[in-house]
């Protein structure tokens, strides 16, 4: 749940991007860093192990300055995919504000997919939250490599849910700030109703967009 700090007039969003081993969580927080304009964003920290790039987690925080003179303060997390670390997941999933699942369009790594989705079904289960009304979006990464899945079979499979699907090639920062931008909208409407963003923030749903674009 995102926070409020009056006396620092910060209000602090936590995003958490989930997904199996090597889907490219971390490389989307890094092609985020790069891309996103300095003013927008900060120093992006990244804990690294010899199997799996994340230990802990990595965290960019980005925001902006609300019409108020709020600071609307976002901070993305990663988790580790290995199964190994499922502890760690769950205590880097509670109390978040949104997710960007990061599966894999490999062809070899539908199940892996399927088995980290239940996970992170499963997870927010355990952490008291709601997967069917927490802000979510599907990323189907890597698209730049053979051997994936068509993106119309993607669509076939995934239209029928409630949660926004893209398509990216994180590494070459395509669809990297446009899969967070289709997260926005949702995030929006759940703080909106928590902290009255349009009343007491003069903040629109545009903004939460339009920043990760400038």
């Amino acid at each position: 749940m995102a926070e409020y700090d009056e006396a620092a007039r910060k209000l602090t969003v936590k995003l958490v991007y989930y997904g199996p081993a090597l889907s490219g969580k971390t490389t989307n927080l890094t092609r985020l860093h790069d891309l996103l304009a300095p003013p927008s964003r900060g120093d992006m920290m990244m804990l690294e192990t010899q199997h799996d790039r994340t230990l802990f987690f990595d965290l960019l925080p980005m925001g902006f300055r609300a019409p108020s003179g709020d600071l609307i303060k976002f901070k993305l997390y990663t988790v580790p995919g290995q199964v190994a670390h499922d502890s760690t997941r769950k205590a880097v999933l509670s109390r978040a504000d949104g997710v960007v699942f990061v599966a894999d369009s490999q062809t070899s790594q539908t199940l892996n997919n399927a088995q980290s989705f239940d996970n992170l079904a499963d997870n927010l289960q355990r952490v008291g939250l709601d997967i069917e009304t927490l802000p979510l979006v599907v990323q189907f990464n890597k698209r730049d490599l053979s051997q994936i899945v068509p993106e119309a079979e993607l669509h076939a499979r995934w239209s029928a849910t409630p949660w926004p699907l893209s398509l990216a090639s994180a590494l070459q920062g395509e669809g990297v700030r446009e899969t967070l931008a289709a997260l926005m909208p949702a995030v929006f409407r759940q703080l909106d109703g928590q902290h009255a963003l349009q009343a007491q923030f003069g903040v629109s749903v545009e903004q939460f967009v339009t920043f990760l674009m400038d």
